[in-house]
Formats: structure tokens, sequence, C-alpha cells
């Protein structure tokens, strides 16, 4: 997609701070961190989501990740790692084009766990949405 900026990254048309690549994927320091070391890793062919992402693309994107999820705790010393994924508008996707963040964790740094993003508890049981996933997956279950 020749407007996506994040493939013009992967192409080198625009400059980043990569710290990790391969023939599939590149990962380089988000420009806005929200944490020292706040990384993107982004496959080099364009999906703009992870449904879109092609089955032999998943594992070298996460490879990369859990690559450097180490590279980075012991880098920066880090106490842990939240690795998140932004799917659509919605979801707080701004770039059209499938990313991963790692952002290294440090105690005390005022973050929360993913369990904090979002606050819209189900009006239905857990089992009532269950049923639902079954019937459009088609699992049976008794």
């Amino acid at each position: 997609m020749s407007e996506c900026i994040f493939c013009k990254i992967g192409k080198k048309e625009i400059p980043a701070e990569v710290v990790g690549e391969d023939a599939r994927t590149l990962a380089f320091l988000d420009i806005h961190p929200k944490a020292p070391g706040h990384t993107v890793i982004i496959p080099k062919a364009h999906c703009e989501t992870l449904i879109d992402l092609p089955e032999e693309e998943m594992r070298p994107l996460f490879a990369m990740a859990k690559r450097l999820d180490e590279i980075l705790v012991r880098a920066l010393r880090a106490d842990g790692m939240t690795i998140g994924i932004n799917q659509g508008k919605a979801a707080g996707q701004a770039v059209p084009h499938f990313h991963l963040h790692l952002m290294p964790r440090f105690a005390g740094d005022g973050g929360s766990s993913v369990h904090g993003i979002v606050l819209n508890p189900p009006r239905e049981t857990i089992a009532e949405i269950a049923a639902q996933i079954r019937k459009v997956a088609g699992i049976n279950q008794p």
C-alpha cells in the first residue's frame, strides 16, 4: 500500500529507530512511546488486521516479539512486559497496518494490566456469550 506509513518504514523510505529486522518483519521504537523501549513490530507485507495476516507471516512476527521481549527486558532492566494489539478504530488502531506493541514495564510505572483498558462488562452471562461464539465457530457442545 503506497500511502501506508508502516509500509514506508518497512521499505526504509521513512527513517525509524530499528531494533530488530528479518526478511518478513521489522521492529522499531514507537515515536510516541508510553514507556522506555516501547517497540512496534510489523510484518513487512501490508495487512490491516490480525485476521488479514497470512498464516506464514504469523510465526516470524511472533518469533520477533519473543526475541525482543527478552532483549528489551535485559537491556532496560524492565520488570515485565505488556504486549498488545489495537485492532480497528474502536480499539485505538491509529495506523491501518497490523502491528504489535511491546511496552516494557517497571515497578511503580503507573500503568495497569490489559484489564484496565476496557470497562464494558457484558449484560449477558458468560454461558450465553460462549454459546454465541460456539454457534458462529461451528462448535457443538452439549
